[in-house]
């Protein structure tokens, strides 16, 4: 599970940021907190805020982290780095040329020594300049080195000394000491690069990502009658009309060895056993980004990954939101303690009968173009005092209680003369 992510000059966020799943000391929903270690950490993160204000770069940053430690391996001196770099944040001179940094600290799903990891690295103009990984035993009140590097140093304290030599002979300025030390089969690293294999994206407000994900079929889709009797369950949850799927295999092109299928929603037919057969290309939007979700949503409830998604409510009606949010607080359902992060617009969920106030998170930009992220849970209001569990959470943040909104003025430049 994800305890804590941190970054620095990401950007719009040139100072450091942190996402917090840790539990704070509260009462509401306290059957939901998730304890493993000495951890207490929460199933799900909101992060709210205005247009442009840095919801997206939070999942960017994220994303791009996931990216880093299973790609870099990959990245040598033939590579134009510039491509590869980060984005700082512009609008500050000693900024552009700064490192940018990336850190969590995270558990492992079905360890039951219940260790918590640490794991960051910083990136410069040329290459990675810090890497590191600790690790804590449920009984540490300190955690234990495995490796550190800086420019000048290289400790692989914690790596098998058969592996320590391959590291320090193939390791270059533009690789991870994880990504290459998985590659080498040095299990901690390995451990490392799987957490993140194991978590999930989708960017919803990416018009390219819609398209293709709508198009992923769910593992054993095609085969399996039985995977498809249960996608039909997920859609029954919100669209009852669904009856099943009938799945067809086009013929092949000259041009192609990929097969490719036809999938047709069938739809009970209104006094007649028939049924009415549409392309799920032809569904609604709503409906596409349902089927989009599945697979994703298969994969971190069975592995108990973390799934990032930005812009949540897009297309979906808000109860359809609220029904997926729930799906992740049902410990009955998510067993193996799956976690959602997400980006929204969507105030209705904004509501002490949903989200714990650790949960809900803010972005706001300032005039200098700064992104800020902060937690309800911290907010200290204008007389000094913390958010109370019963507040309308919807109705104070339209009102600028918390800020995080956009500054709006009028539309007249329609207006003659």
């Amino acid at each position: 599970m994800l305890i804590q992510f941190n970054f620095k000059n990401f950007k719009s966020f040139r100072d450091e940021a942190t996402l917090d799943l840790s539990a704070a000391k509260m009462t509401e929903f306290s059957n939901r907190v998730i304890s493993v270690g000495n951890e207490k950490i929460l199933p799900v993160a909101a992060v709210y805020g205005a247009n442009a204000s840095g919801k997206s770069n939070v999942y960017g940053a994220f994303e791009y982290m996931s990216e880093y430690v299973v790609n870099s391996f990959k990245y040598g001196d033939e590579e134009d780095f510039d491509d590869i770099r980060p984005r700082p944040f512009l609008f500050d001179v000693s900024s552009e040329t700064a490192d940018t940094s990336f850190e969590v600290y995270f558990t492992v799903p079905g360890d039951k020594t219940e260790k918590c990891y640490n794991y960051g690295f910083c990136i410069g103009q040329t290459g990675v300049t810090e890497e590191w990984l600790n690790y804590k035993a449920k009984t540490a009140r300190k955690y234990s080195t495995v490796f550190y590097r800086d420019e000048e140093t290289l400790d692989l304290v914690g790596v098998p000394k058969t592996s320590r030599e391959n590291i320090e002979i193939a390791l270059e300025k533009e690789v991870l000491i994880v990504s290459l030390g998985a590659k080498l089969k040095v299990a901690k690293c390995k451990l490392v690069r799987d957490w993140f294999l194991n978590n999930e994206f989708a960017d919803f407000g990416d018009a390219v990502t819609n398209f293709f994900m709508s198009r992923v079929l769910p593992a054993g889709f095609i085969d399996d009658e039985k995977i498809r009797a249960n996608v039909v369950k997920y859609f029954s949850s919100f669209d009852e009309t669904i009856k099943g799927f009938e799945v067809t295999k086009l013929p092949a092109q000259e041009d192609s060895k990929e097969e490719k299928y036809l999938i047709d929603a069938l739809h009970k037919k209104i006094g007649s056993e028939d049924m009415a057969k549409i392309p799920l290309a032809h569904e609604s939007a709503g409906t596409l980004k349902m089927f989009a979700l599945y697979p994703e949503l298969q994969d971190v409830l069975q592995n108990g990954g973390v799934f990032f998604i930005d812009e949540l409510n897009a297309r979906l009606h808000p109860l359809l939101v609220r029904n997926f949010i729930l799906t992740f607080l049902n410990p009955e359902i998510n067993v193996n303690h799956a976690q959602l992060v997400f980006t929204t617009h969507d105030t209705w969920q904004l509501s002490n009968q949903l989200l714990r106030r650790d949960e809900i998170w803010f972005t706001e930009k300032d005039d200098m173009g700064l992104s800020t992220l902060y937690s309800l849970a911290d907010f200290i209001d204008e007389d000094g005092s913390r958010i109370r569990k019963d507040e309308s959470y919807e109705k104070n943040y339209l009102l600028g209680k918390y800020g995080a909104i956009p500054s709006l003025k009028t539309i007249d430049f329609f207006k003659e003369g």
